[in-house]
């Protein structure tokens, strides 16, 4: 007498009383999940449905991290660089901005306010031209800047407003060639009022200091002037631009708006990150969706899998089924056991996907920096992506999600075949035994 015709013969008249996804159905579900009339085949197609959710599992945690880490590094870099409010004058030359910014720094939420002179010039060293946003500030805020503090890779700031130099991004300079000392020139369209018409205006500066923002495009597009000296340049005699300020939640912006209104009683124009950064934003919550549902789908494909391997196990066990009905088991306790050996199943791939992907996530940087010095790569290169590194952030909420979502569709995938092994008619299936 085999095993399974011992347990059936002690659990018998423990069957009907059994509770559910007990220790019987339990212990049948384990059984079931490797064949014994087709040795490999039914196993075979369980590895291929662990394997197979597992990859699907992994894709979607290392992939959402990505956009993740994306998301917030972009979001601090570009808010970190360009602030979270910007008022302009509409009518008038803002002259009085000193007063604006002290009032504007007195806000409760409010952290700083920074007066900028801000134009598109051209810069040009002696082998190369390009465009880039100038932006004149004084020392002090230029120091507190949250994009620059930290980030000073060449020369320094100190003495900035007396150097009658500039600060560049790293990739500026690298495509100008140029290190700190050597001079580059400025040129803009706004220059001189002659009896002829405004003449473009070039003046040479040095370059006291280099920063690097992280952020590509960034760093090939700012050049910090200081303050009095750009307000000379560019026609802006004791007014600027722009007042850009930076307040302690970026993400409460509606009512620091509200205050920040009340304040400045409609003299200036006011506007937020998120106007000047809405369609970029808009562009990645998209993207990062639609690459969520095509992942899904793998976990989805390899969840057939599992319809698949339950379909050819009801076949192979139809004599089983046949035996355990007649001895009493219901068709319930025939459902939960498919059920269970598909959930089983399904469990096992998302803790294997959760065990690989979690930690891939948490050093994928690393492992990209491994990975182009071993094999002399250039993966994710940095002139064409916004970021110079590849940030990801796992978000134990979003695992846990994963996890629940891929449970969910194995658990479906059990349904069918569970329901069709319930369905089996005893006297059927033995007939021809």
């Amino acid at each position: 007498m085999n095993i399974l015709s011992k347990n059936l013969l002690r659990l018998e008249g423990e069957t009907s009383g059994a509770p559910p996804f007990g220790y019987f159905e339990r212990m049948l579900a384990l059984r079931y999940m490797r064949s014994r009339r087709h040795r490999f085949l039914p196993s075979a197609i369980a590895g291929l449905s662990v394997t197979g959710i597992a990859v699907g599992v992994m894709a979607l945690i290392v992939v959402m991290s990505v956009m993740n880490g994306m998301g917030s590094e972009l979001m601090a870099k570009i808010i970190g660089v360009n602030g979270h409010f910007f008022l302009q004058s509409i009518d008038t030359p803002m002259g009085d901005f000193k007063n604006t910014t002290a009032t504007l720094e007195k806000i409760p939420g409010v952290i700083m306010a920074i007066p900028m002179v801000e134009s598109a010039a051209g810069i040009s060293s002696q082998t190369q031209q390009t465009g880039a946003l100038v932006r004149g500030i004084a020392e002090s805020d230029l120091k507190r800047l949250p994009g620059i503090v930290g980030n000073v890779k060449q020369g320094t700031l100190d003495g900035f407003d007396q150097s009658g130099g500039i600060a560049i991004g790293q990739r500026l300079a690298d495509n100008l060639g140029v290190r700190v000392g050597d001079r580059v020139s400025l040129l803009t369209a706004k220059g001189a009022q002659t009896p002829f018409g405004v003449t473009p205006r070039m003046k040479s500066y040095p370059v006291t200091a280099i920063f690097q923002f992280g952020l590509s495009d960034f760093d090939q597009l700012f050049v910090f002037v200081p303050l009095e000296e750009a307000q000379a340049f560019f026609n802006k005699p004791g007014e600027v631009s722009v007042i850009e300020g930076f307040v302690s939640d970026p993400n409460d912006m509606d009512s620091m708006r509200a205050k920040i209104d009340e304040t400045v009683q409609n003299q200036f124009m006011l506007t937020d990150w998120r106007q000047r950064n809405k369609s970029f934003f808009d562009v990645l919550k998209v993207e990062s969706d639609a690459i969520f549902l095509i992942l899904a789908i793998i976990v989805g494909v390899a969840s057939l899998l599992i319809v698949q391997g339950l379909i050819l196990l009801v076949k192979d066990k139809t004599r089983d089924i046949a035996i355990l009905r007649t001895m009493g088991a219901t068709r319930g306790a025939v459902l939960r056991v498919f059920i269970l050996t598909g959930v089983a199943i399904g469990a096992a791939g998302t803790a294997l996907g959760v065990a690989l992907g979690t930690p891939i996530a948490l050093n994928l940087e690393n492992i990209r920096e491994f990975v182009n010095r071993v094999f002399s790569l250039n993966l994710f290169p940095a002139q064409f992506y916004f970021l110079s590194h590849l940030p990801s952030v796992v978000l134990p909420g979003q695992v846990i999600g994963v996890a629940f979502m891929t449970l969910v569709l194995s658990f479906l995938a059990t349904i069918y075949p569970a329901w069709r092994a319930a369905r089996l008619d005893p006297v059927e299936a033995l007939r021809h035994e």
